[in-house]
């Protein structure tokens, strides 16, 4: 599996770049590959923890779900608020409560469940990692039932292997007719590599460093570089492409999606990118609408869960209720024309 250099932020000086205001991502710590000795490809082997607000738990759920591997690769989903000051465990842990009420909807949310990867009915994806001796607590989380330990939690190199294994993990969707996120081609490749790191950088954490950024410069730089780039990938479209790197929807269209299916109904606000919308975008909307009409993608996310997730983290854990002009979302990606 090809190593990508886009998929974590630098960490040098991280203490003094959080310090002063900046927004650093983490880095994973389990970086095992489905091929290797303890992890053989095999159909039914392989669990996901995920949480449907999350983008980078989205592009492993929009990869099984691409790659034929529903009915192969069993799904936990976490409620989309963390733990709070009152809980035992403390604040801000990934729960599986299915029974938990979201405010946005007053009501619990149907996809969450309960843990059943382990068959220890944790509460909690940190007691996955405990079980482990280690202290992370992110998702997503790709775990052997059989082995019952966990195989890599870096969203990007999950994508790759499922990828590259979803014939032996048994997808239901002939060679002929699957997607190839990452192809042969070498020329491809690198196309993917060169968007990755555009898209990784200045719109996935981009985002991320607008949003969660507490100094107005790095805000207004992350700010700036995520609609330079909206605009670069719009015109890169314009000559009628349907996808990213020509007529096959590969591994950078899906990296893009959970970020750009966020932006209109939430990251316009919650991450003040309140330059323009996508909508602004003739291009990379009707881009948008057509990944949201291919086969699985709108499965594999939620974007009630996205508003509750985030707008349930801020001040005062109120959800607005738009947008709902021109009308409302997701509904509105099934309209290419409204752009």
């Amino acid at each position: 599996m090809t190593k990508d250099i886009s998929i974590q932020e630098d960490q040098s000086d991280a203490k003094r770049r959080r310090a002063r205001g900046e927004f650093v991502r983490g880095v994973s710590g389990f970086r095992n590959t489905i091929g290797d000795t303890d992890f053989p490809a095999e159909a039914g082997r392989y669990h996901l923890f995920v949480a449907l607000n999350c983008p980078w738990c989205h592009r492993v759920t929009l990869a099984r779900n691409v790659l034929g591997l529903q009915d192969r690769i069993t799904l936990d989903v976490a409620f989309p608020n963390r733990t709070d000051e009152g809980d035992p465990e403390g604040p801000n842990l990934w729960e599986f409560a299915p029974e938990r009420v979201a405010t946005l909807t007053s009501k619990p949310l149907f996809e969450c469940t309960a843990e059943t990867g382990t068959g220890n009915a944790l509460r909690l994806a940190k007691q996955i990692y405990m079980a482990e001796g280690s202290t992370e607590q992110s998702v997503p989380i790709l775990y052997d039932k059989i082995e019952g330990r966990i195989v890599n939690n870096e969203s990007a190199e999950i994508v790759r292997m499922l990828d590259a294994a979803a014939t032996a993990l048994g997808s239901t969707i002939p060679v002929v007719d699957r997607v190839r996120l990452n192809p042969d081609e070498l020329a491809i490749r690198s196309e993917i590599h060169d968007l990755n790191d555009l898209i990784y950088t200045t719109i996935n954490n981009g985002a991320y460093k607008a949003g969660f950024s507490s100094d107005q410069a790095i805000y207004a730089a992350a700010f700036d570089a995520y609609f330079n780039t909206l605009a670069k990938l719009d015109d890169l479209l314009s000559d009628g492409r349907p996808f990213l790197t020509g007529q096959r929807f590969t591994e950078a269209d899906l990296r893009l999606f959970p970020t750009l299916y966020r932006h209109d109904p939430v990251y316009y606000v919650r991450m003040k990118l309140n330059g323009a919308r996508i909508l602004d975008y003739q291009h990379l909307w009707r881009w948008l609408c057509r990944v949201y009409a291919l086969p699985g993608i709108a499965d594999a996310g939620s974007l009630v869960h996205c508003r509750q997730g985030y707008f349930g983290r801020s001040w005062n854990g109120v959800v607005p209720s738009g947008p709902f002009k021109p009308m409302e979302y997701p509904k509105a990606y099934e309209h290419s024309d409204l752009a």
